[in-house]
C-alpha cells in the first residue's frame, strides 16, 4: 500500500486507457504520455498497461507502507527517496516507512510513478485510467489528495541495492517536431495556411490540460466558410476554430467536433505533446502514412527490445551487487 503525502488537482491514476469505445461517446483516455508509462512498467516486470501515476502538478509527496519496487519515469523531475536522489528513469525498492518525493520537472511537465504489481484499483470498462472530464475510473474518478491510500498488486520483483535505470534520451529525439499527416480539411485552408502550418514556429498557450492544447501562431485561415457536421476525432487530431489559432486534441480528446481538422499528430509523437509546458515552441513535419507506419513500428521495436533486456540487466546488476 502507499498513501498520498501530497499531491495537485491534475495527478491521478492512469494506465494505457481504454480504446474501443469511441462509438459509445467515450475517449481512450490514459496516461498523455504512453511511451513513459510503459517503460516504466517494463523496468519493473509488469504488463505495459498496469496502472500507475500519473503527475503534472508538484511537488509530490508519497509513503510506502510495505516493501515495493518502483520506478519514476517522463519528465526529468527531481525525485528523491528519503532525500537520496534518484537518477532519471530508474527503478528502486523502498521499505515500508520510506517517503518518495518528486519535485518540479527541469524538463518535461508529467512524471510517472509505477510499482511492482501496479495500482490495484476497480476497473471501468476493462481499464483503471481515471477520466478527469467524465469523473470516472481510477481512485473514484477524482485527482489524487492528500490521506488517499492505494493498494498494489502483489507481484514483487528483485531489484538490486543499487537500482538501475534506462537513458531517456534513447527514447526522447526530436522533442519539439511533431510529425503529422494532413487532415480531411486540409485542401480547404488558404496556401498560405497550409504553408505557416509547417514553416511557423508555434508556442504552446496556457489554455492547455488532458483534453487539447492551444497553440499560439500565425492564423490559419479557410479559403472559404465551412459548415460541418461533428465528426470524429481522437488523440493527436489538429482542429482550427474560427479564430485560425490549432488545438491538438489530447489524450481526454471530445470523441467528435465539427471544426476543420488540418492534420493529425502521429501516435509516435503524442508524448512530445504530454511533456510539452505552456511556452514551449513546436514545429510540424509533414509525413505520409507509409513513414508513419515505419514511425509506429520503430517505437513497437525500440520498446519491444527494451522489454527482452531489462531482464538481462537486472540480472546481471543484482550479481555485481
Amino acid at each position: 500500500m502507499i498513501e498520498i503525502l501530497s499531491s495537485g488537482l491534475m495527478n491521478s491514476v492512469q494506465d494505457l486507457g481504454r480504446p474501443g469505445f469511441l462509438d459509445q461517446g467515450i475517449g481512450r483516455g490514459g496516461a498523455m504520455d504512453a511511451m513513459a508509462l510503459r517503460i516504466g512498467n517494463i523496468l519493473l516486470g509488469n504488463p505495459d498497461d498496469a496502472a500507475g501515476l500519473e503527475l503534472s502538478i508538484f511537488p509530490f509527496r508519497l509513503r510506502f507502507h510495505s516493501p515495493c519496487a518502483f520506478a519514476v519515469t517522463g519528465a526529468l523531475a527531481a525525485a528523491s527517496l528519503n532525500g537520496v536522489a534518484l537518477p532519471p528513469w530508474w527503478t528502486a525498492t523502498a521499505q515500508a516507512g520510506d517517503e518518495l518525493r518528486v519535485d518540479a520537472p527541469r524538463l518535461g511537465a508529467r512524471s510517472y510513478v509505477t510499482f511492482s504489481g501496479g495500482i490495484d484499483v476497480p476497473q471501468v470498462l476493462g481499464a483503471r485510467a481515471t477520466d478527469l472530464k467524465s469523473l470516472f475510473g481510477g481512485l473514484d474518478g477524482r485527482a489524487l489528495a492528500r490521506g488517499d491510500r492505494l493498494q498494489l498488486g502483489a507481484k514483487t520483483v528483485a531489484i538490486p541495492a543499487a537500482g538501475f535505470g534506462v537513458d531517456p534520451s534513447a527514447f526522447r529525439e526530436n522533442a519539439a517536431n511533431l510529425r503529422f499527416m494532413r487532415g480531411a480539411e486540409f485542401c480547404t485552408f488558404t496556401e498560405e495556411a497550409q504553408a505557416s502550418l509547417v514553416s511557423a514556429p508555434w508556442t504552446v498557450s496556457k489554455d492547455n490540460n488532458r483534453q487539447g492544447m492551444r497553440l499560439e501562431g500565425p492564423p490559419l485561415m479557410l479559403t472559404e466558410k465551412l459548415e460541418l457536421l461533428s465528426h470524429g476525432i481522437m488523440p493527436g487530431t489538429i482542429q482550427v476554430p474560427p479564430s485560425g489559432q490549432p488545438v491538438i486534441q489530447l489524450a481526454e480528446a471530445n470523441t467528435c467536433g465539427g471544426y476543420p481538422k488540418i492534420g493529425h499528430v502521429i501516435e509516435p509523437d503524442l508524448w512530445k505533446l504530454a511533456q510539452a509546458p505552456s511556452g514551449t515552441t513546436l514545429a510540424f513535419m509533414e509525413i505520409s502514412r507509409e513513414h508513419a507506419v515505419d514511425a509506429i513500428r520503430a517505437q513497437d521495436l525500440a520498446i519491444n527490445r527494451l522489454r527482452h533486456l531489462i531482464p538481462l540487466a537486472a540480472t546481471h546488476a543484482l550479481k555485481a551487487g
